[in-house]
């Protein structure tokens, strides 16, 4: 069995870290160099930097944060928000992304997708989607939630994992910052679609719906914002959690 994941997500805006429910109504959680910082030493496994508006306000990467958040962490670090074309995705590996994530760019130009994997190869690319569920439909969103579109989350996923993604970023609109837990049935639609390991997200408050996501989904990682950065808890903890429920994670 392979060892599952826990990633802190770092949602920044105007160069803090931010957390809002159903991705509005946002509140300041913090600098996003020392968060980075003190999730790395306290047992995470990776990392996931998102500027949650850069899309909408189409405006310049956040390379310099990106660079000073690398500049503190040893372990792999995601970034996305903004990303438009190669170039951009060049400019975030140079300053220390390790995968670049996307998600309005690959819906509007899903050769992009293709191009990134060619270019930096497949473990590079992450496709991040942002599922909104309307009526009985899971359908996917861009530009922060914002915009509906009429696709299917899973058909998108299977898509653009065939177009070079190598990994797949569930997040889930209806959950964000609900606390309630993740939203396994689309998860587990998700994760036994694609041959890529999915990363869940939105919606963790409690330990306890870590557990029900990793034995009720082949989800590969789980990811989440509110649970640490209230310091409920720390990464560390809540693998101690895991292992004594069963789950294998990584040391």
């Amino acid at each position: 069995m392979l060892t599952k994941r826990v990633i802190p997500c770092l949602d920044v805006c105007n160069g803090r870290v931010v957390k809002g429910v159903g991705f509005q109504s946002l509140r300041e959680a913090g600098e996003p160099v020392e968060r980075a910082r003190r999730y790395a030493e306290n047992g995470a496994d990776e990392l996931c930097f998102l500027d949650v508006t850069a899309s909408m306000e189409r405006r310049p990467l956040l390379l310099e944060l990106v660079e000073q958040i690398s500049r503190v962490i040893f372990i792999p670090f995601t970034v996305g928000g903004g990303v438009r074309r190669v170039e951009d995705a060049r400019a975030l590996l140079r300053a220390g992304a390790d995968k670049i994530a996307l998600n309005t760019a690959a819906l509007s130009a899903p050769t992009l997708l293709t191009r990134l994997s060619l270019e930096f190869g497949r473990q590079c690319v992450v496709l991040s989607i942002d599922a909104l569920q309307v009526n009985d439909r899971w359908l996917v969103t861009t530009h922060g939630g914002r915009e509906v579109r009429s696709t299917d989350c899973v058909t998108w996923a299977c898509d653009g994992v065939e177009r070079g993604a190598g990994e797949v970023l569930l997040n889930v609109v209806n959950s964000d910052g609900s606390r309630r837990g993740f939203a396994v049935e689309i998860t587990r639609a998700v994760a036994d679609a694609v041959p890529v390991p999915v990363i869940a997200s939105g919606g963790a408050g409690l330990p306890e719906h870590f557990v029900e996501l990793f034995r009720r989904t082949e989800a590969s990682a789980a990811l989440a914002a509110s649970l640490f950065h209230d310091d409920s808890w720390t990464p560390r903890d809540l693998k101690r959690f895991l292992r004594q429920a069963g789950v294998e994670v990584r040391t």
